[in-house]
């Protein structure tokens, strides 16, 4: 069977909204390398958007969830629970940037987002959540209404869960600063919802979809500010930036404020379905018994993965490895803006979280989405798996994984940079 014939076969079974960036079949994934059902080989500049931050098949990680699925798989962690979900509790509280938080897991990011708005309600009383224009939360229905994107993620699924408002994230390459951001929310609370029937405010300290735009410095300790004085719960979305993804474990820790709440997941457990919300104590205790969970909630095999994980961004220093890749990484593109201004037009990155903006003529206003397509397709020709995203369309987002080794960074950016210069028609 190759990639085609398996193609064909999803095609008649999968629904169409279900659909597949490339029709490339993995069967072989070790660290930042994959192998297809033809024997292809790739350099993988994605991670499974930002999940194996550990590379694929980590030993420690394998090791680990051997060792689970020999013991058990599922028992329901509300019904008779298991020591690693406590562990798992106890390392993550102690590592967040919370005093005195606790702990939930369930299975997606979705799940994630969807409780910590349910926990903000319950602990403040209010309805309202404020969002940002541009940020992704999930595909459910809660989390679409969050989401500031419509194509693909809101189109045709209204309507939406009542009481979500958004603001204009400050992305400033597009040309909204800090200060007209919050002057948009400060106008939200005067024409749209009054500040004390608002729950929360859920931001991404980097938007992952939205186009790798982080936070300006100081935005978030404003946000802080803001929810201290109305009585606001702050909600942090760490799915994307989490486990050292950015160069700390986690991107808020940049700003130095304590969130009420984040939510985790992607890189939390190298692949296995897990994510947490991590929060104060006081507010995450709100629910009732039996209020928060689901039958997955804590997977052993992801709990088992998620120590794993822990273990070896310590032990192998991935923070540091994060740095010193993204900047790496963001030289490359910035020499690549270099030889192509008026195709580039911006290149942005924390840590190992780093985009380049594809532009007509050096006009911002005139995004490149053809251009963003093509070059992902001819990257994976050539054999590199590259992402896009962006509000726009016209983002190329580099997540690789954070054990990746210093000669597959340069292998996969020559071929960036030799399917850029093709897409182009350049010599």
């Amino acid at each position: 069977m190759n990639n085609n014939d398996w193609q064909e076969r999803k095609n008649r079974v999968f629904a169409r909204g279900m659909g597949n960036m490339l029709p490339v079949y993995i069967e072989k994934a070790r660290n930042a390398e994959l192998w297809d059902a033809e024997g292809n080989r790739y350099l993988d500049f994605g991670a499974g958007i930002a999940v194996v931050n550990t590379g694929h098949s980590h030993p420690a990680i394998v090791s680990a969830v051997s060792a689970q699925v020999e013991a058990f798989s599922h028992t329901c962690v509300m019904v008779t629970p298991y020591s690693s979900a406590v562990e798992l509790a106890e390392k993550l509280t102690e590592i967040v940037p919370i005093d005195d938080a606790r702990a939930i897991f369930v299975s997606t990011g979705a799940e994630a987002v969807e409780n910590a708005v349910k926990i903000a309600r319950a602990s403040t009383g209010r309805p309202g959540v404020i969002a940002f224009s541009g940020g992704f939360h999930g595909r459910t229905n809660l989390c679409m209404g969050l989401t500031g994107k419509v194509v693909p993620y809101k189109k045709g699924f209204g309507p939406f869960t009542p009481e979500i408002y958004h603001a204009p994230f400050p992305a400033e390459y597009l040309g909204v600063s800090a200060d007209a951001s919050l002057e948009a929310l400060d106008q939200l609370f005067k024409n749209d919802i009054q500040p004390d029937r608002v729950a929360a405010i859920i931001i991404e300290p980097v938007q992952g979809e939205g186009g790798f735009y982080p936070v300006p410095d100081g935005f978030l300790r404003s946000l802080r500010e803001i929810c201290d004085k109305q009585g606001i719960l702050l909600i942090i979305d760490e799915i994307q930036t989490g486990f050292a993804r950015t160069g700390r474990m986690f991107a808020t820790e940049y700003a130095g404020i304590e969130p009420d709440i984040m939510t985790l997941a992607k890189g939390i457990a190298g692949g296995y379905p897990l994510a947490a919300v991590v929060g104060k104590a006081g507010v995450m205790n709100a629910p009732e018994p039996g209020g928060l969970g689901g039958t997955y909630a804590a997977s052993p095999l992801g709990c088992a993965a998620g120590l794993a994980v822990l273990e070896v961004i310590e032990k192998e220093a991935l923070c540091e490895r994060a740095i010193e890749t993204g900047n790496r990484l963001k030289a490359a593109m910035l020499r690549l803006q270099a030889d192509f201004p008026e195709v580039i037009g911006d290149v942005r990155g924390l840590g190992a979280m780093v985009a380049m903006e594809l532009i007509m003529q050096g006009d911002f206003n005139r995004p490149d989405t053809e251009l963003t397509k093509a070059l992902v397709s001819k990257a994976a020709e050539m054999g590199l798996i590259l992402l896009s995203c962006g509000v726009r369309g016209n983002v190329i987002r580099i997540l690789v994984p954070l054990t990746i080794k210093s000669k597959h960074v340069d292998e996969g950016l020559e071929i960036l940079k030799a399917a850029f210069t093709a897409c182009l028609g350049a010599d």
